[in-house]
């Protein structure tokens, strides 16, 4: 046998070609044959004629006809592998060439020389524009990649355990999480909206926080009491500032309105009781919580977030969101926006804090908007809406979840933070 392309053989003994590929053989005459065998071996890129015809007819004397004819005939049964081209030289005689090009079917060749011989046959060039197509092609899976984009969106925040809030006469760290590298870091940005010189909360010993921004909005999410590990879930305070200019609150009024607020209505109640541990049920992590937005001179305005995770896997499951809009006079009809998904939970850290994110892909969105609208609610609106139209996936971030409670931070109204209570349900 003697190599033409790495999958392509000639069979002098059977005077045959032998494709290796697809596994046909093609019958040479012994001219056709001795002719290619010579145009193989030849040390000259060039075969003459004379030593053509002496190869293909040996002992016999023919007519260069006869030679013309062979070259027509192989040529006809070399056409199907058009990397092996036998060409005419003027007034000189006729060259075989082979192109590089011939590995493009090594893939398929079953003998394992060949193979090696494919791979080394592809000049440099090409593998390295092999490799080089190779990582793009990588690299834009990675970039297209849901873990990308978890990455992208973890890359965006910050964190620091030491920032010192004053509420209610108690002092205290909070974790501080802070988006896109925003300014204006000071605890007066938190502290500025609570009246000073306030007492209320020293009937604690002190309390657990965090507060977090994205330059233009200002969250706090406190838990009063010490355990550091575990919340009570008894008087949470969640305040997020949409307006730069001090609200003022006065916090022991602010206290017994917002705990006349939720007790006259609640639209994200749960009517069920918390899971006794029975297996076979479909069970439920409920997050629910009551946030505040003071604004100078303007009713006080609450959202009643509840959002559910139902897991039919370690680390995913269905998604479900519900979100309401109330003044302090009920001048606003309730505006109520409800989304449902399909999560992806990721656990990873923000600068050594752990932080659960979940990748939310929206299935279903409903804005129900309101009968009237006051001035306080405007924002809250326009921020529902503008989501309404535009969502396709949210990020939601966990940063603390005990047996009771949790600390999330959503997508809502820039990015709230809050301290949510916690019940496991079986439904």
């Amino acid at each position: 046998m003697l190599k033409i392309t790495p999958y392509l053989e000639l069979d002098t003994e059977a005077n045959q070609l032998v494709d290796h590929v697809s596994g046909k053989k093609v019958s040479l005459t012994f001219s056709e044959s001795a002719v290619l065998h010579r145009l193989l071996l030849s040390s000259n890129p060039v075969c003459s004629k004379e030593e053509l015809l002496s190869a293909g007819w040996p002992d016999r004397v023919v007519a260069v006809t006869s030679l013309t004819q062979c070259i027509s005939t192989l040529r006809k049964k070399l056409d199907p592998y058009r990397e092996v081209q036998l060409k005419t030289v003027a007034r000189r005689g006729y060259q075989l060439h082979i192109s590089s090009q011939s590995h493009v079917k090594m893939l398929a060749v079953n003998d394992a020389e060949s193979m090696k011989a494919a791979i080394f046959d592809v000049s440099l060039l090409v593998k390295i524009s092999g490799i080089v197509v190779l990582l793009i092609l990588a690299l834009s899976a990675w970039y297209c990649s849901d873990y990308h984009k978890i990455k992208q969106n973890l890359a965006r925040w910050s964190a620091d355990p030491q920032v010192e809030l004053q509420i209610g006469g108690l002092r205290g760290n909070a974790k501080l999480l802070v988006k896109d590298d925003a300014q204006h870091l000071h605890p007066f940005m938190w502290e500025k909206h609570l009246q000073p010189d306030n007492s209320f909360m020293t009937c604690h010993k002190g309390f657990n926080a965090f507060a977090a921004t994205d330059g233009s909005n200002y969250s706090m999410a406190i838990c009063p009491g010490t355990d550091d590990e575990q919340c009570s879930g008894n008087g949470l305070i969640n305040i997020t500032s949409v307006d730069s200019e001090p609200a003022n609150l006065d916090m022991p009024e602010f206290m017994e309105l917002s705990s006349a607020m939720e007790q006259r209505i609640r639209y994200n109640r749960v009517m069920l009781p918390e899971s006794t541990g029975a297996k076979g049920s479909l069970l439920e992590h409920n997050y629910q919580a009551d946030v505040y937005f003071p604004v100078k001179d303007e009713l006080l305005i609450r959202a009643d977030i509840n959002m559910s995770l139902i897991f039919d896997s370690e680390d995913s499951g269905e998604f479900h969101l519900s979100t309401c809009i109330t003044d302090e006079d009920c001048l606003t009809t309730p505006i109520k926006y409800k989304v449902r998904g399909t999560f992806k939970q990721y656990s990873s850290s923000i600068d050594g804090l752990k932080a659960d994110i979940f990748q939310v892909r929206v299935q279903q969105k409903d804005l129900i908007k309101p009968d009237k609208l006051n001035d306080s609610a405007v924002r809250f609106y326009r921020d529902l809406r503008k989501r309404d139209i535009k969502d396709r996936e949210m990020y939601f971030i966990r940063v603390h979840q005990d047996h009771k409670t949790a600390v999330w931070v959503i997508p809502l109204f820039g990015q709230v933070t809050a301290w949510y209570h916690y019940e496991r349900i079986d439904i």
